[in-house]
């Protein structure tokens, strides 16, 4: 195969703010395998600071890799990433963006698309929320009016939450999910919980830092509002961790290290009885349509990346009122705009 890198500035529509940073622009990374026959899958990753990731740092791993990642043969995206990972194993978003374009790749090989490859059934899928960054209150009223959407995931951590969610149901009757990004504590958290339900708020996403496994315990037991592991659970062996402390687990793609071992962790996580969830890193629709096949498996999804983006830099699903329609063609269905 021959291997393809690709650095893009994704600009935001909005400055987009959560509890660790603000951004108008993210960075991103995509890369293309292209097999003798010409075709070519596409996979990315995003370059987030905060978990010390930069354009300069991803493209500096995928080359050095290059001859590795060139000549392994690609037999299945599980075979692959296998062999990948011994040299990947600490970088698990340049193999996520591997593992994806070679899940598309071989989709692409096979004519077939990954749903359909793993055998899922997309009759009945979950609905994505649409994200509203931490803002003043007249801004975040202003984000919710100029984008009409049936469930929002409203980002919070401030000293006045309650206020926002107050603000922000008086101007919808959309479905809420809040994500406080480690932003507060065991006892705010169990506070809220109650006037959070009664203003129509389905779940909290990571209200504490992520190895505060003491405290999130009691908020596991004592909080009326279901909970939603993020940044305690990013790999693999984090889901077991995650049982008796979250009622479910949010899986980003490139946190895990792509495609397969996300399917891993939503299997692990059905036999412990959590929920799960699906979440983006403000991807272009390459990243966005692979978690699109992911979503008969899933009971919640955030995939609302590429609709944040000022302009695309590629074609796939499409995303209207939070229901997913697949582009047509097989592997993720992605293509980039070159």
């Amino acid at each position: 195969m021959k291997l393809h890198i690709y650095r893009y500035d994704l600009h935001l529509a909005n400055t987009f703010t959560i509890t660790h940073e603000s951004r108008d622009v993210q960075p991103t990374v995509i890369i293309g395998l292209e097999d003798q026959q010409g075709n070519i899958g596409w996979g990315e990753a995003t370059a987030v600071p905060y978990y010390g990731q930069s354009q300069d740092k991803l493209v500096a791993t995928l080359e050095k890799h290059r001859t590795l990642i060139e000549d392994t043969p690609l037999v299945s995206p599980e075979q692959y990433w296998a062999a990948l990972y011994p040299v990947f194993r600490e970088n698990p978003f340049e193999h996520c963006a591997i593992d994806i374009a070679a899940n598309d790749l071989f989709g692409k090989q096979q004519g077939k698309p990954l749903y359909e490859l793993w055998g899922l059934n997309t009759d009945d899928l979950p609905l994505t929320n649409y994200t509203i960054g931490m803002a003043d209150i007249p801004e975040m009223v202003r984000k919710i009016k100029a984008m009409p959407w049936p469930l929002y995931k409203i980002k919070l951590g401030t000293d006045h939450d309650l206020e926002i969610i107050r603000a922000l149901r008086a101007v919808t009757e959309a479905g809420f999910r809040v994500d406080a990004n480690t932003g507060w504590t065991a006892e705010q958290t169990i506070e809220l919980a109650p006037q959070l339900k009664e203003l129509g708020v389905e779940f909290l996403e990571q209200p504490l830092p992520a190895k505060d496994w003491e405290n999130q315990r009691k908020v596991f037991e004592y909080s009326v509002l279901p909970v939603m592991a993020d940044e305690s659970c990013q790999r693999e062996d984090d889901v077991a961790s995650c049982q008796g402390h979250f009622h479910g687990i949010n899986i980003k793609l490139v946190k895990c290290g792509g495609l397969t071992p996300a399917r891993r962790m939503i299997a692990e996580a059905r036999r412990r009885g959590l929920k799960v969830m699906v979440g983006c890193m403000t991807e272009s629709s390459v990243g966005i349509s692979a978690i699109a096949h992911l979503l008969p498996l899933l009971d919640y999804v955030d995939m609302d990346g590429a609709l944040l983006l000022s302009e695309d830099i590629a074609t796939g699903v499409k995303i209207e009122a939070g229901k997913v329609t697949y582009a047509d063609g097989p592997g993720t269905g992605a293509e980039l705009i070159l």
